[in-house]
């Protein structure tokens, strides 16, 4: 019997990275998952991968997270297909330019606060009330150590995440009178397409692979865990 059996799952940027691991690890875990990314063919392969593991067929969302009325229409077509939603992880990113704060093009600003935040607010805009409908509604997103740092050229980035802490602790206190719980997560340096655009020169057989992280997603995600508006770090999780 699975940690997640019976639980409708969203995941987004689920074709590759954290949000790849954590689709497989929760559908080995008993989940309905519901995958969204932009590229289809990446979803059908992880969804092949899925049903050779565990028999089990994803939902696949071919989606740019951008396309905020479609995030709305997903929410639609979601109560229509399950009447609820059990947990929903907002693990899409975007990196953006390293670049000085003065030289930081206007667009690259824009993308960054789409992807990263207004994203996150839409899907939580969306899905909030079918979190409801859950007996233990949960979600997670995906955070970075560098909302905490004054860490030159990464001022975009870090900017982003440091709003959607704000954003996701703010809703958490809000829902505390529901069965909602809501948290983030913060992978560290990881072994991820991004990664290695953030710092070509590393050695990434020298970091943690995503797979590693999907548990903690589990335990997070559990009808068991309770906590709320809270930032867990991996790199503690996994020393404990």
């Amino acid at each position: 019997m699975g940690k997640l059996d019976g639980k409708i799952a969203l995941i987004t940027g689920a074709s590759r990275g954290i949000g790849r691991a954590v689709a497989l690890e929760f559908a080995r875990e008993g989940a309905d998952v519901i995958l969204v990314a932009r590229t289809v063919g990446a979803l059908e392969a992880l969804d092949d991968e899925i049903k050779q593991e565990t028999g089990r067929e994803a939902l696949l969302v071919p989606l740019d997270i951008t396309d905020f009325d479609g995030i709305d229409r997903l929410g639609a077509a979601l109560y229509e297909k399950y009447g609820k939603l059990d947990i929903l992880v907002g693990n899409a990113g975007y990196l953006g330019i390293l670049s000085p704060v003065a030289h930081i093009a206007p667009k690259d600003w824009d993308s960054l606060l789409d992807i990263n935040l207004t994203a996150n607010f839409r899907l939580i805009r969306s899905m909030e009330s079918l979190l409801k409908q859950s007996d233990a509604g949960r979600a997670l997103f995906v955070s970075s150590g560098v909302a905490h740092k004054n860490r030159a050229y990464w001022a975009g980035y870090a900017m982003s995440k440091a709003a959607l802490e704000v954003l996701v602790r703010t809703w958490a206190e809000e829902m505390k009178i529901t069965n909602i719980k809501a948290n983030l997560v913060n992978p560290g340096p990881m072994r991820t397409a991004m990664r290695a655009k953030a710092v070509p020169g590393e050695d990434p057989e020298k970091l943690p692979h995503p797979k590693e992280i999907a548990p903690m997603f589990v335990e997070l995600c559990s009808e068991e865990f309770s906590e709320t508006g809270q930032l867990f770090d991996f790199k503690e999780w996994k020393e404990k």
